[in-house]
Parts: C-alpha cells; sequence; structure tokens
C-alpha cells in the first residue's frame, strides 16, 4: 500500500518520524571524543581542527555546509566553536547527536578546570605555584590584545564601526557603563547604522571548496521542518532544564545562598556573550569582584591563564570563579562540596543555552542569515565588542603590572588608576616577552603560556632564594 504524497496525515507521519543517522552514532561519538582533547588555542583553532577532521579527513559534510553552520553560529550569544560542533552533530544524527557532539567539547575543560581550581585553592600560597602564575598572568595581556587585533580586523570594516568601538571603551573604562547596556546601544547603533550605511554589512564571500568532495551529501544530512510544536517543546523543556538547579538551590539552601545567585548572575551572562568569551569577561571580572566580592582581581586574571591552558572553549573560566567563590563562602557546606557544586552548577546555566540556541534555531537558519536587520543589529555588538575587550586588556595590565590601582569617582566618571610605584617590573618584563613571542614571533597561544610560564618559575624561585 502506498500512501498518496497528498494525504496530509502520511506527511505529517513522516515529517515527525526522527531521521535516521548520516554516519554511525557510535563513530561519531569516538570521533567527538577524539576532537574534544584537541580543541587548545580559543576558537581558531578549535574550528580548525574540526575542519580537518569533519571536512578533510571523514568527509561527512562539506566545505560550504561547514561554513554555513559556522555563519550561522557567529549569530548566537555563546562560544561559537561549541556551537558549531553542535550544529554539526545535530546534521549528522539529530538532537542525540547534538547533545554527543556539544557534550563531549566541554567535557575534558570541565574536569580539567575542576582539578586545577582545587589545585590553586590548596596549593595557591606556595612559592612554585605563584611563581607559575608570575608568568602565566603577564601572558594573558599578550593574548587579550592579541584578540583585540583579531575582532578589530575582522568586525570594523566601516569608520562608523571605529567610532563606535572607540565609544564602548571609554564609555567602560572611565564612566562605568555595565556591559549588557553597551551591548544593548551597540545593536541598536548598529541597527539604524544599516538602515543609513546599506554598505556596512557586506555579504561573506561563499569562499571556495578545494577539498575533497564529502561522502555524504548535503540533501542526505539531518534536517527537521519547522514547526511551533517543535519550537514550543524545545523552548519550554530547554528553559526548564537551564533553571532547574537554579531552583533546587534556592529551594534547598535559601534564595540567597552563593548558589542561587552565582546561579542567576551567569545565566544573565550567557546570553550576552556576544563576541566570544574575551567579550563577556570584562563584565564577569567586574561583577565578580566589585559587587560580589567572589576573588580578588589578580584572581581573575589567574583563572583566565588556567583557562587558557585547558582544552574547550575559554569562557570555562567561569567555572574557576564559582569554585573560589564559593570555596570562600560555603555557607554551612564543606568548602570542598560547596566549590565542587558551585562550578559545576555554573558550568550547567552557561552552556545549557547554548544547546538550545542551536537546537531551537536551526530550522530557521535560512530565515536568520538573510534578515539584514539583524545582520546590522549584530554588526554594531561586533563593534562594540572590540571596544569591550580593549577594556578588559586594560583591566588585567592594571592588576597584574601594578601591585596597587586607586579608583576614582567624580561627577560622571568611575575609573581606576595605578599606584605608579607599585609598578612590578618583573610582569611587565614578561609581559613584553609575551607581546614579542605573539606579535613579532606569531608564536601560538599555548606555546606562549609554556615559555612565560618556565619564564616565571625561574624568575620567582630565584628571587625566593635570594
Amino acid at each position: 500500500m502506498t500512501t498518496d504524497p497528498a494525504d496530509d496525515t502520511g506527511a505529517g507521519a513522516s515529517a515527525a518520524r526522527p531521521a535516521p543517522d548520516v554516519v554511525p552514532l557510535g563513530e561519531a561519538t569516538r570521533t567527538w571524543f577524539a576532537i574534544s582533547w584537541q580543541t587548545f588555542g580559543g576558537p581558531a583553532g578549535q574550528i580548525a581542527v574540526m575542519q580537518r577532521a569533519l571536512v578533510e579527513e571523514k568527509r561527512w559534510i562539506g566545505q560550504q555546509r561547514f561554513l554555513f553552520a559556522l555563519s550561522y553560529c557567529t549569530l548566537l550569544p555563546g562560544p561559537e566553536a561549541q556551537q558549531l560542533a553542535t550544529y554539526v552533530g545535530w546534521l549528522l544524527n539529530g538532537v542525540r547527536g547534538a547533545l554527543i557532539a556539544g557534550i563531549l567539547f566541554i567535557l575534558p575543560g570541565v574536569v580539567s578546570l575542576l582539578v586545577l581550581s582545587a589545585v590553586y585553592v590548596a596549593y595557591g600560597d606556595t612559592t612554585l605555584v605563584e611563581s607559575l602564575f608570575l608568568g602565566l598572568a603577564p601572558a594573558v595581556i599578550a593574548i587579550v590584545l592579541q584578540a583585540v587585533t583579531r575582532v578589530a580586523r575582522k568586525g570594523l570594516t566601516h569608520p562608523a564601526l571605529l567610532v563606535l568601538a572607540a565609544a564602548a571603551f571609554v564609555a567602560l573604562t572611565l564612566f562605568g557603563v555595565r556591559f549588557p547596556a553597551v551591548v544593548a546601544v551597540g545593536a541598536l547603533a548598529g541597527w539604524l547604522l544599516g538602515r543609513s550605511i546599506p554598505t556596512l554589512t557586506k555579504a561573506k564571500a561563499a569562499g571556495s571548496d578545494d577539498g575533497p568532495p564529502p561522502l555524504v551529501s548535503d540533501d542526505a544530512l539531518h534536517a527537521e521542518r519547522p514547526s511551533g510544536r517543535r519550537a514550543a517543546t524545545i523552548l519550554v523543556t530547554g528553559l526548564a532544564l537551564w533553571a532547574a538547579p537554579v531552583v533546587a538551590a534556592a529551594l534547598v539552601f535559601g534564595g540567597s545562598s552563593i548558589f542561587v545567585d552565582q546561579g542567576l548572575f551567569f545565566s544573565g551572562a550567557a546570553v550576552v556573550t556576544f563576541g566570544g568569551a574575551y567579550a563577556v569577561l570584562s563584565y564577569v571580572a567586574q561583577q565578580a569582584v566589585q559587587v560580589y566580592g567572589w576573588l580578588a582581581p589578580g584572581e581573575m586574571v589567574r583563572g583566565l591563564a588556567l583557562a587558557e591552558t585547558t582544552p574547550g572553549p575559554l569562557i570555562m573560566v567561569v567555572q574557576f570563579v564559582a569554585f573560589v567563590g564559593a570555596y570562600r563562602s560555603p555557607g554551612d557546606l564543606d568548602p570542598w562540596v560547596a566549590a565542587t557544586l558551585a562550578a559545576l552548577l555554573v558550568t550547567w546555566v552557561t552552556f545549557v543555552p547554548c544547546f538550545l540556541f542551536i537546537l531551537l534555531g536551526a530550522p530557521y537558519v535560512e530565515r536568520l542569515r538573510g534578515n539584514h536587520a539583524l545582520a546590522s543589529a549584530l554588526t554594531g555588538i561586533t563593534a562594540v565588542v572590540v571596544g569591550v575587550i580593549a577594556n578588559l586588556a586594560l583591566y588585567f595590565a592594571l592588576h597584574t603590572l601594578f601591585a596597587d590601582t586607586t579608583r576614582v569617582t567624580t561627577g560622571p566618571f568611575d575609573f581606576e588608576l595605578p599606584v605608579v610605584s607599585t609598578l612590578q617590573w618583573t610582569a611587565l618584563g614578561i609581559t613584553v616577552l609575551g607581546c614579542a613571542l605573539i606579535f613579532w614571533r606569531g608564536t601560538s597561544v599555548l606555546r606562549t603560556l609554556g615559555v612565560c610560564a618556565l619564564t616565571g618559575i625561574v624568575v620567582g624561585l630565584a628571587q625566593a632564594a635570594l
């Protein structure tokens, strides 16, 4: 018996039936696990690893389709490399593939940074560990400066966008404007500029497909017909999962506990991470240090240095912030238990939205990419992100190169100035070394961190011996 193509019942059943896996799920899982341990070097390195494994070696997806998925992920808040893995996993194996790819992508980083956070809390005051951070913290300044230049080259394609980036830097640095407000104004400014400057957003070149043809055609990749029921189901389920641990913490520990504070704060941070981790870290550092007091200014730099040495998205540094904060304010719990719970809770509320954005938006990706107003708004956000990252570099420099700073608050101004007499010459020298390695020698981030860390250990141990 055949089904009439015009039969609505048959069509609906076909649309609702799960699509078969494009590649065996077990083989895909092994591949994603192998990829997850190679994701060092920030989003550029992580995307390159997936490019090599999925496009060039496995040939499961074509170059153009891979770039298409990447273009969509760059529109979203959150770590684009992790979201790209989730999206490609969805193309190959549906929802199961998306969950497996996205979870495995962050799992090594979660475990690694949890261990490093515990080591820092337990042994951070020893001479060896202090010497290690003597080298790592200045290297982070050079790495963030590199991020400024990269984002600027990519995002500031028009003089108006350069002005917008400078305005964002001034607003954050001199007037203490909050990060979410800067992002919102950037989106509005981008939309307005897009209406008056049609060439503000230029379509990306499709690029060439020089590699071998994929073994799986684009037509065979997983797809789902967008529908209101599907969207509502994913939205309700995702929001419930996102909120569940915070609600549970409120019920068990009370609404004023550190777990609730961290869960709510990092849930909000997760949806404003346009432009990558460096952009939102300025906001996280400001709030975690000055508002909540979870850690000291210098410790934010140390946490970022640890996150740079682990696989996975750099935004994983929020786990370090949560761990240290909860260890020092554990309430009635054992400090180690509180720190571990906080780290895992914050990781959960940071990454659940990434899955939600992909699974909810994937069927509508074509519509999103063709929306000129949205593209203009995101162009404005990208521009202000340059100013935000520059502000982060300045923040780290102040608290790494100087032992003390003073805050100036007068009229509309609210900013920090270094106490010049507290300049730390060793940190300055290692910062210069890191900048020379990255900008002059073109050394990789991981190797730069290694050289600077070794330099810090040698200098620190030598100073302790004197």
